[in-house]
């Protein structure tokens, strides 16, 4: 779907695309057929797709996938959609929040995700065990680098680590504003993911894992200061903890803890260490 085909439906359905949405149509069918071939998807396969649009994407996942639900907040959209979809026999289309929904169950996200609700995307279908689907999705470029390049100081943070913990990045490419109607004021890039063969083990238990997110959560925002500061930080605004100053030095040192800082630690290290910190705590 072009930038001129794009415009007239729009106009026609009296939709002024939603900046708060990050509602940026799709308009370069050579991206659509890069993001379906990365997908690899079978004939055997169930496709989520997050923000459905015209249904540019969706028309292509209908060739290929078993079953597509696709997913549009936007209500006038939808009914477009479902318009466009009524005679389909394997797309379902939704019209619900999908970070608010129960999903059903699904081999590969394929999407161009609002980039306003990238995050919790990641957060909700991908930091969840071992059991994450595949993706290829159309992100944040700033976000692509933060997920793809910790050893350079800025790209270090919550999502990084975290994001890295559970997941491999497969392939990236930045793509051009140019590629979408309305010209979005960030870069983006088109990302394929996919879950770690093998999972360090402290992450495959739900509140072992929940206590992983929080403890990156709370010292990523100090990743220049070195491991004691940024715990003893991450403890005093985590109160259930309730370690004082000094046990948090013996934890460090009965442990032989580097005392770096943290955004030198390598994943695997920080996950060595919050289940050591775990154990010493419960």
């Amino acid at each position: 779907m072009n930038l001129t085909e794009t415009r007239l439906i729009l106009n026609k359905l009296g939709v002024i695309p939603n900046k708060s949405l990050g509602q940026n149509f799709l308009i370069d069918r050579n991206i659509l057929i890069k993001m379906i071939n990365e997908a690899e998807i079978s004939k055997e396969e169930t496709v989520l797709e997050i923000g459905a649009g015209l249904g540019a994407l969706t028309t292509e996942l209908e060739k290929k996938a078993k079953k597509v639900y696709a997913y549009e907040i936007d209500k006038i959209l939808y009914q477009y959609l479902k318009d466009k979809f009524s005679i389909s026999t394997n797309v379902e289309i939704i019209n619900a929040d999908a970070l608010k929904s129960d999903i059903p169950p699904h081999d590969k996200i394929v999407s161009n995700i609002p980039y306003t609700i990238t995050g919790p995307i990641l957060e909700i279908f991908y930091y969840n065990g071992e059991n994450s689907p595949v993706g290829i999705m159309i992100i944040e470029n700033s976000l692509s680098k933060r997920i793809s390049d910790l050893k350079k100081y800025k790209n270090f943070s919550r999502i990084g680590v975290t994001f890295n913990a559970f997941m491999d990045l497969i392939n990236k490419y930045q793509i051009s504003r140019n590629c979408f109607y309305p010209i979005p004021g960030i870069d983006l890039a088109l990302i394929k993911i996919k879950p770690k063969t093998t999972l360090n083990s402290f992450l495959k238990e739900p509140i072992k894992r929940k206590f992983f997110i929080e403890f990156i959560a709370g010292i990523t925002p100090y990743k220049n200061k070195t491991f004691s500061n940024s715990l003893k930080l991450f403890i005093k605004n985590k109160p259930s903890l309730a370690l004082s100053k000094s046990e948090i030095i013996k934890f460090i040192k009965s442990n032989s803890i580097s005392d770096e800082k943290v955004f030198h630690k390598e994943i695997d290290e920080l996950i060595a260490t919050c289940e050591l910190l775990f154990e010493y705590t419960n």
